[in-house]
C-alpha cells in the first residue's frame, strides 16, 4: 500500500494507515511512528529527565499504540488520543523508578509560595523554550507534578491519585516545583542580562 509523505498526510491517509497497522502492515506502522514522533516525542520530554528516558517511554507509548489501535475512536482527534497514551505510560515509568517522597515537613503542605525576587517583565524577556528547558532542571516528582498540574490540567487530587500518592505530598511538591522555578527564572535572566550588558 502506498502512503503519502508527510506534508501531505490527510485525515483520510490516517485512517488509512490505521487500518493497514491493524493487519499489523510494518510499512504502515512504520508511517504512523514517523508521522507522531515529533508530537510524541515534546510530551514525553516534558515529563522525563533526558533523553534516554524520553525514549524509553515513547517506545512503550507506540507498542502500546499499535496493540490498542482497534479502542481509537476515528471521529475523535488521533492527537489526543495518542497524548492519553504517552502521558499514562510517562506516569507508569515515574511511579517504577521514581520514589515519591513522604512530606515529613508539614509546613510545606498547606503555605504559600515564598516570594523569590524576580525582576519586572522577565517572563517576557524568556522564551518558551527557555521556560521548557528551566521545567527539565527541576528534581522528577516535582517536574511530572508541575507538568501534569500546569501544563496538562491535572487537578492536584487528579495527580495524586494517577501517582499513587496522598494529596498532601503531592502539593508539596508542586509548591516546591513553583519555588525552585522562580528561582531558575530568576537565574537565567539574570544570566542573559548580563551576556547581553558585556555583548553591548
Amino acid at each position: 500500500m502506498f502512503f503519502r509523505r508527510r506534508s501531505s498526510f490527510t485525515d483520510s491517509d490516517l485512517l488509512s494507515v490505521i487500518e493497514a497497522c491493524q493487519d499489523n502492515d510494518p510499512q504502515a506502522q512504520r508511517t504512523l511512528f514517523r508521522q507522531f514522533y515529533s508530537y510524541a516525542k515534546s510530551v514525553c520530554m516534558r515529563y522525563m529527565a533526558n533523553a534516554d528516558e524520553a525514549d524509553d517511554v515513547l517506545n512503550e507509548s507506540f507498542l502500546k499504540v499499535f496493540q490498542h489501535l482497534g479502542s481509537y475512536d476515528t471521529t475523535l482527534p488521533f492527537k489526543a488520543w495518542l497524548r492519553t497514551i504517552v502521558v499514562n505510560t510517562a506516569i507508569s515509568y515515574h511511579r517504577k523508578y521514581h520514589k515519591l517522597d513522604t512530606v515529613t515537613n508539614q509546613s510545606n503542605l498547606t503555605g504559600t509560595v515564598p516570594d523569590v525576587p524576580v525582576a519586572d517583565n522577565v517572563v517576557d524577556q524568556i522564551s518558551a523554550d527557555d521556560i521548557l528547558a528551566l521545567v527539565q532542571q527541576l528534581p522528577p516528582v516535582q517536574r511530572t507534578v508541575f507538568v501534569m498540574h500546569v501544563v496538562d490540567g491535572y487537578s492536584l487530587r487528579e495527580v495524586a491519585d494517577s501517582l499513587n500518592a496522598n494529596e498532601a505530598t503531592i502539593r508539596s511538591h508542586f509548591l516546591r516545583a513553583r519555588i525552585r522555578l522562580q528561582e531558575l527564572v530568576t537565574t537565567a535572566f539574570s544570566t542573559k542580562h548580563t551576556s547581553r550588558y558585556y555583548e553591548n
